[in-house]
């Protein structure tokens, strides 16, 4: 992994949040061929803030799950900004077991700033639906990769980030919560987000260096936006490779590889 920019946490926050970044709908017509959306969770409703389905990655065929967000404020309105209720997780879980059952490698995109907080989500269970996902994609007998392009926030991120590799673009975040919400919590202060950033060690460089992720995708300066066919040209080599290699591997043994995997991340933290 080159060495990363000279640029501050929150400075990779306001990158990762950045209007112009490519969103997941960007990403799968950058990355897969022949793409077809699948959706509801067969049990209530179609969630829009997560998309699914199957696509080709350089021939092979995948299942693809990720968080929508949208660039104007009436596409993030009709896809909640991002933030999935219990019937998106039921989705994204619902395709992931399709994935198994055919033998399609499953690779997720996360881009979240958490999963929805409103009262209804509490009342239809997203709780158990996070929990469920997590649980489910820790026994999937198939190879799965995590990306996360920008946020990748509590909850709604961890529900679809368990994965026998977890990748992170290079000024995309992972963490517990965003920083204005730890910084409300510990200082009551959402505007003290900035310091709160630094202490989180949320960047790709920080989680890669605690080895809390595999694999940090580098960008051009400023973003992938500012060079997306050539950003996405390089992923697209890195995942196929990746995913044939992890198609090799039998199933009980990535399972045993994935388990101790998330072990050892507990020991270490």
């Amino acid at each position: 992994m080159r060495k990363q920019k000279k640029i501050s946490a929150f400075g990779h926050v306001q990158i990762a949040r950045d209007r112009n970044r490519p969103k997941v709908t960007d990403l799968i017509g950058g990355l897969f061929d022949d793409f077809l959306e699948l959706s509801g969770d067969r049990t209530g409703r179609e969630d829009r803030s997560v998309i699914g389905g199957i696509g080709l990655l350089d021939g092979i065929p995948v299942t693809v799950v990720g968080h929508r967000k949208g660039r104007t404020l009436e596409e993030n309105v009709a896809c909640n900004f991002g933030m999935p209720g219990p019937e998106g997780f039921r989705k994204s879980l619902r395709l992931m077991k399709q994935a198994e059952k055919f033998g399609r490698p499953v690779i997720t995109l996360i881009d979240t700033p958490g999963a929805y907080p409103g009262m209804e989500a509490e009342e239809n269970g997203i709780s158990a639906a996070i929990a469920e996902n997590m649980a489910q994609m820790s026994d999937l007998k198939v190879p799965v990769i995590a990306l996360i392009t920008g946020e990748g926030s509590s909850g709604g991120a961890l529900a679809l980030g368990v994965a026998d590799q977890i990748w992170m673009l290079e000024y995309a975040v992972f963490s517990i919560l965003s920083p204005e919400g730890f910084a409300s919590i510990l200082w009551k202060d959402a505007a003290r987000s900035s310091e709160a950033s630094e202490l989180m060690r949320m960047t790709a460089a920080d989680l890669y260096e605690d080895g809390l992720i595999d694999r940090v995708i580098a960008e051009p300066e400023g973003g992938i936006q500012n060079d997306f066919a050539g950003g996405c040209a390089v992923l697209k080599k890195a995942l196929a490779k990746t995913v044939r290699e992890l198609a090799a591997v039998p199933a009980e043994q990535l399972l045993e590889e994935r388990y101790q995997k998330f072990r050892r991340i507990r020991r270490e933290l």
